[in-house]
């Protein structure tokens, strides 16, 4: 069988074409991970809708009961920048509960994919650069109410630092949370996670990859994780508009590639979420999406 990937059909639903957020990456990532025969009937897994309690142990309850009628202010729906729907209601209430099942599969299987997951900035009470629950953060706080996890590390390559994970975690030992992210870029006030590594604009591939290899040694020395959480952002590509760095697709599998294989080496389960992306080319973006899932299979002995 190939290794478990988790979505949901509910992750894409009707949305402004011209948004800056492509919700229908989702929709067309599952697309193309079943054209590729990554994702087939034997190995897909359908998360359902995430449980309250798992919620609200991470975010506010009055923020999720007023989220989920519509009733947020209007400056909390400028700091989500999504235009509230039922639809999008529905999928923020799976998303979570995806990565939460993603981790599970992972530490049956060693690893797993998740579709979607990673929206790293969503704090306690307010959503902020279209995130709006922490699937990170939420995952963390159920996998270490587990036996057998007493430490997890949560590796964030996304371009934008994670910012609302490292706030949501900072008083949990046990969660180590680490991000390489471009220095100027959102959010423009960082939060203090365990590890952060800033980068310049316009870094391209040999120095980043670099990067990535040193950080992630450092952060399994320190972190000793039973479990790891990998955000493997895509905005690092040099033609992201909401990026600035120079790296390119190549870059990107060998990137996933230095991380995945360093994991399976040291038999550390890993869970991967999606993270960020954002190409007006939406095809193209979802391809570049797959190349954690295609690299995780070649890795792990699935395809």
């Amino acid at each position: 069988m190939n290794i478990p990937i988790v979505h949901h059909p509910d992750y894409s639903f009707p949305f402004p074409e011209r948004h800056r957020f492509p919700m229908e990456k989702f929709r067309l990532l599952a697309d193309y991970a079943r054209s590729r025969g990554l994702l087939t009937r034997t190995n897909g897994f359908r998360p359902a809708p995430c449980r309250q309690a798992w919620l609200t142990q991470t975010h506010c309850p009055d923020y999720l009961t007023r989220f989920a009628g519509g009733a947020l202010s209007a400056r909390e729906q400028r700091q989500m920048n999504l235009p509230w729907s039922t639809g999008l209601v529905r999928r923020t209430f799976l998303a979570p509960s995806g990565t939460v099942l993603t981790a599970q599969l992972a530490l049956q299987h060693g690893i797993a994919c998740h579709l979607a997951g990673g929206t790293h900035h969503a704090h306690y009470d307010h959503a902020a650069g279209f995130c709006i629950l922490n699937d990170l953060a939420v995952a963390a706080n159920v996998l270490l109410q587990q036996d057998g996890i007493e430490r997890l590390l949560i590796f964030d390559v996304d371009v934008h630092q994670g910012d609302g994970t490292a706030a949501l975690l900072a008083n949990e030992p046990r969660a180590f949370t680490c991000s390489i992210h471009c220095e100027r870029n959102y959010p423009f006030v960082k939060s203090e996670s365990d590890l952060d590594i800033s980068l310049p604009d316009g870094l391209e591939d040999d120095a980043y990859l670099e990067v990535v290899s040193d950080t992630l040694q450092q952060a399994l020395a320190l972190s000793r994780p039973d479990i790891v959480l990998y955000d493997a952002g895509v905005d690092v590509f040099g033609g992201d508009p909401l990026g600035r760095l120079n790296i390119s697709e190549a870059g990107i599998l060998q990137r996933d590639r230095l991380v995945l294989g360093e994991l399976k080496h040291r038999a550390i389960p890993v869970a991967t979420v999606i993270g960020g992306g954002y190409d007006d080319d939406r095809a193209r973006l979802a391809k570049r999406h797959g190349i954690v899932v295609e690299a995780a299979c070649q890795l792990f002995g699935g395809g």
